[in-house]
């Protein structure tokens, strides 16, 4: 039994803190994700109890979720929303059948996030948009780190050390290419953000996304509304790969 069927799937506390988050939590990868085609598909991976897919469907468009969790599920379907439990590996849809598609913070918690993210690609009709959001692990940059991963000089020395020879990697020997496998810090009672078991970070996730054929539209260290120049200042030099998140936009080829 894998961590997320073991950890998440009957985990009630789990399901209550997804019921917390606040709108602007998830409001620029669901903005980012709407298709512009009005009433099209659009999935979210991961939805918990459903928040995005609401606004989806406020807007007009035919959204769908789907969740690991059988409690967030339960409080979804109980407002009338579009989601159902899966298993986190295979996605229950035909090739191409939604507009767009996207998993917010849920590839940190995958067993193979290797497979999950041409499975999400999969699903996507061909010039659809995907979005991944995901912490970065690799932070070399920023204050207030959350995971123990991510804090002390040592730590970012680390990460820098490791961005680099990652990049390496993927330039000399990319059939090698894997993420970096972490423990997840399991504290009871529930506590999020620390489970992590995949030390995601934008370069490797938009090299998982081109090779399942997809062109990379943007990579940037904001995975939340900010204002406009400090977005742009942020992500406008190759520093943001060392900061804050992973949010990468894609299109799937043609």
């Amino acid at each position: 039994m894998g961590h997320q069927e073991s950890y998440y799937r009957h985990n009630r506390a789990y399901a209550e803190f997804l019921a917390t988050q606040d709108e602007g939590f998830f409001a620029k990868y669901a903005d980012t994700l709407r298709p512009a085609r009005p009433g099209a598909r659009v999935l979210d991976v991961g939805c918990g109890v459903g928040q995005v897919v609401r606004r989806w469907r406020e807007a007009g468009f035919d959204a769908y979720g789907v969740e690991v969790s059988e409690p967030s599920v339960e409080r979804a379907r109980a407002a009338g929303l579009n989601c159902r439990h899966y298993d986190g590996r295979a996605l229950p849809f035909p090739d191409g059948h939604f507009a767009a598609a996207g998993a917010l913070n849920v590839l940190e918690h995958v067993e193979e996030p290797e497979a999950f993210i041409p499975e999400l690609v999969r699903v996507v009709e061909p010039g659809g948009r995907v979005v991944i959001s995901s912490p970065n692990f690799l932070r070399a940059l920023g204050w207030r780190d959350y995971h123990p991963a991510m804090r002390g000089l040592r730590n970012k020395w680390r990460n820098f050390r490791r961005h680099l020879a990652k990049r390496r990697q993927r330039r000399r020997a990319p059939e090698t290419v894997r993420f970096d496998r972490m423990e997840p810090i399991v504290k009871e009672p529930f506590e999020p953000d620390d489970d992590a078991i995949i030390a995601t970070n934008a370069p490797e996730i938009a090299f998982f996304l081109e090779r399942a054929g997809c062109a990379i539209e943007r990579l940037e260290c904001t995975d939340r509304y900010v204002p406009a120049l400090v977005e742009l200042g942020l992500n406008c030099t190759p520093l943001r790969h060392l900061m804050f998140n992973a949010f990468v936009v894609a299109r799937k080829k043609e």
